[in-house]
């Protein structure tokens, strides 16, 4: 079976953090991550992007660029083995108050750009932060919300 979803790193351009969520793994431990979630029918990934990171984080953002995709294998209810595809993309943030209402979300936190090795759980997402901060210190963020130097995919 297959499973296409679609999130992002959302960065507030003031202050260069990211906003992060977390989830209480099977074992209890908080497993931080970028948000993300399945794309609804009719969606593109850039749509559902922009709202799994505003019903995950509380945060409104908007895409700048893809980041790149990430392939995996998991099992679910203990027998079916699943394909999962998650498109990532660049977000700047458009507003800054943080919401943990969705109830698969244990905590959300902003979390500088620099800390983010040391606090994402999954190598896969680690990398997708290398190559967001290569991109920003080629073409930084505006920290108003104006024109970026960044080539802009869509606003949703």
């Amino acid at each position: 079976m297959d499973e296409t979803s679609a999130g992002g790193l959302v960065i507030d351009p003031k202050t260069g953090s990211v906003a992060l969520i977390g989830r209480l793994d099977r074992r209890g431990r908080l497993l931080w991550s970028l948000p993300k979630g399945h794309i609804e029918p009719g969606e593109t990934p850039e749509q559902t992007a922009v709202r799994e990171v505003a019903e995950e984080t509380g945060i409104d953002g908007e895409v700048i660029r893809p980041l790149g995709t990430i392939d995996y294998w998991f099992i679910a209810d203990g027998t079916r083995r699943i394909h999962k595809t998650v498109h990532h993309f660049l977000l700047r943030a458009y507003s800054f108050e943080l919401s943990d209402e969705d109830l698969e979300v244990t905590e959300v936190a902003w979390v500088a750009l620099d800390e983010l090795d040391a606090r994402l759980a999954y190598a896969d997402e680690r990398r997708l932060v290398r190559k967001a901060r290569q991109l920003l210190s080629e073409h930084p963020l505006s920290p108003d919300p104006v024109e970026s130097d960044l080539p802009e995919v869509g606003r949703a």
